[in-house]
This record gives structure tokens, C-alpha cells and sequence, in this order.
């Protein structure tokens, strides 16, 4: 397949490194254009613009971190939507769901394209190992003829409904996946408080009603060296930000997210928002440390 790929950071860069593995050709753009350049040298295709990349792809991938920025690509002055040749749009951006029906609409009045939102979970190791979670809104015919490409970097497709359908699945992930997070950094702390290792919390726990994934991958990102981030607290709370708004249109009670998301604010007021989301333990050290 001929692809393009719009946005190259933590999860866009190894998302492309994927296609080119498996011998797709890929056009890229990068509203900084180093990441592109280095992809460049891989073997992708260097665009000056997105509308450059639409005019020799049909099929592009948007990874971009919000409704703000996935606007300016696909509208701007020398946006996706300009292109004629562009068919379908991949969108793996986390935005709200209305902003995605009303951008769907507005490609397809601009020039015929279908959107797709198809929103990733798995964070940066499963974009690097190819074992991404897809959600997907849109047609159902034209999301499974883009399943094979999406398999180079997701082990797990899964058309949900129509657009926007994607992106409520990814809130519903997000939601699962902060309360969570929150959550193992409370037990985290209060085991420290109380005098116990709480790096033996997952072997404790395996097998427990309490065991998860999310457990035994984040108590060690605890209480070790503060690691690289996969996915930043700031990129968390503009998640659940989005489901918030999403609950309050629709009147849904979220209590548990309500309480959480003021822990990932704290966070981000005291500086850390760029930090990995593990590093929401570091609102129970005694000294305040924002290092």
C-alpha cells in the first residue's frame, strides 16, 4: 500500500516505522519537520505539506495530539482536505466525538473523503511492538478494507459503529485506564506510608481480583526511576477533560472520573502535565519535590 502519515511524535513515529517493517510505502509530514527528515532516512517519503502528502496518497493517518491540530492538517491553508486525490482519512487522534462528526462532515462536503476515527490504545511500546488496540467509527465496508493496513501496528481492529463510535470507545478506555492509574498510585502510597516494599505489591497481588496489566506494568514505573514517558499525564487529563464533556451533554453520571481527573490537574498545575502518567505517585511525596 501507498499510505501518508500525518504527525510523528511518541506514538506516530513507530506507528510509520511499523508500515515501513512491513513493506509499505509510506509519504510523511511533520508540522516539525526533523522527525520527518529522520523517517526520510528510513525509507518514508518526505512531504512539504499535508496537502502534498494527500495529492500522492488516497489513504492518510492523522496521529496529532487534539481537535486543534487535527483541524489545521486536515482545514488549513495547505490542509489534507485540498487534495483531491485523498479518499480516506485514518484519524488515530484521541478527540471528542462531536468535533470528529462535524470534521467528517466537513471533509465530505470539501472534497468526498470518508473518515475514519480510529483511536489507539497500548501507549508507545505497543506502537513499537505492533500490538495496538484500534477502535473504529465509521462505514463498516470501508473499515475493514483498512484493517490489514492498521494490523502492521495493532494486534486488535474493532469497528464500533459510525463516526465518532471510535472515539467514545477510546473515552471509555481512558476512563478505565486514569481511574486506574489513580487508583494504584493511592495503594502505592499507602503502602509506603505504612512502612511496607510497595515494589512487591504485583507479585502480591497476581492472580487477585486486584491483579491487571495496568498493576503489574505501573507499580514498577512507581516505585523505580521515574521512566521515559509513554503517555503524559498532560495527554491524560485532555482525555478526561473530553469524557467529562462527553458525560455532562449526555448526562451521564461519572463520579469516580470526576474525583480523578483532580489528581492529573494537580499534577500538571504543579508541573509535571510532560511527565509519565506513573509519575501521579509523585502528589504523595513529603517534600513536594516537581522535579
Amino acid at each position: 500500500m501507498n499510505i501518508g502519515f500525518c504527525g510523528l511524535g511518541r506514538m506516530g513515529a513507530p506507528m510509520v516505522r511499523r508500515l515501513l517493517q512491513a513493506g509499505h510505502q509510506v509519504s510523511v509530514w511533520n508540522r516539525s519537520p526533523e522527525p520527518a527528515r529522520q523517517l526520510a532516512a528510513e525509507g518514508a517519503r518526505f512531504c512539504d505539506t499535508p496537502q502534498a502528502l494527500g495529492e500522492t496518497c488516497s489513504w492518510v493517518a492523522l496521529c496529532l495530539f487534539d481537535a486543534a491540530a487535527v483541524e489545521s492538517v486536515v482545514f488549513g491553508p495547505h490542509g489534507l482536505a485540498r487534495a483531491a486525490s485523498l479518499a480516506v482519512l485514518i484519524d488515530h487522534s484521541s478527540i471528542a466525538p462531536d468535533r470528529t462528526r462535524a470534521f467528517a462532515e466537513r471533509l465530505r462536503l470539501a472534497n468526498g473523503a470518508v473518515w475514519l476515527d480510529a483511536p489507539v490504545s497500548g501507549g508507545t511500546g505497543g506502537a513499537a511492538a505492533g500490538t495496538l488496540a484500534i477502535m473504529t467509527g465509521g462505514p463498516a465496508d470501508v473499515c475493514a478494507q483498512v484493517a490489514p493496513l492498521l494490523q502492521a501496528y495493532a494486534q486488535r481492529v474493532t469497528h464500533m459503529g459510525p463516526v465518532g463510535a471510535g472515539q467514545v470507545a477510546k473515552l471509555c478506555n481512558q476512563t478505565i485506564v486514569a481511574t486506574t492509574i489513580a487508583a494504584i498510585a493511592e495503594a502505592v502510597a499507602l503502602a509506603r506510608d505504612a512502612g511496607v516494599d510497595a515494589a512487591r505489591l504485583p507479585q502480591a497481588l497476581a492472580g487477585g481480583w486486584a491483579d491487571s496489566t495496568l498493576l503489574q506494568m505501573f507499580v514498577p514505573r512507581m516505585t523505580q526511576a521515574a521512566p521515559a514517558p509513554q503517555a503524559s499525564l498532560d495527554t491524560m487529563l485532555k482525555d478526561l477533560d473530553t469524557v467529562a464533556a462527553l458525560a455532562q451533554a449526555q448526562g451521564t453520571p461519572v463520579p469516580v472520573a470526576a474525583a480523578a481527573v483532580q489528581a492529573y490537574r494537580l499534577a500538571s498545575r504543579q508541573g509535571r502535565g510532560p511527565a509519565d502518567t506513573s509519575q501521579l505517585i509523585r502528589l504523595y511525596d513529603a517534600t513536594g519535590d516537581c522535579a
